[in-house]
């Protein structure tokens, strides 16, 4: 069984849901960045999270792995 969690965004845009399989909470913000800007590259995500990109690489590794986000030359985005 496969739960979500429901996050208000404060932007205005409504609920983003969080897959309930992701534990980190880098991995977490990482994923909701993702789910509010549509896309973004590693320097975008460097930028917006102000985290190191070795961090970053090793994050969306692991999400792409699980299906959860897609990589299209340079950019990732939620799957």
């Amino acid at each position: 069984m496969q739960r979500s969690i429901h996050s208000d965004s404060s932007s205005g845009t409504g609920l983003s849901t969080i897959p309930a399989e992701l534990e980190s909470p880098r991995a977490k913000l990482v994923y909701l960045y993702l789910s509010t800007q549509g896309d973004a590259s590693i320097t975008d995500l460097q930028k917006g999270l102000e985290m190191k990109k070795l961090s970053l690489y090793s994050i969306l590794s692991t999400l792409c792995e699980r299906g959860l986000v897609d990589q299209d030359a340079e950019r990732y985005r939620i799957a």
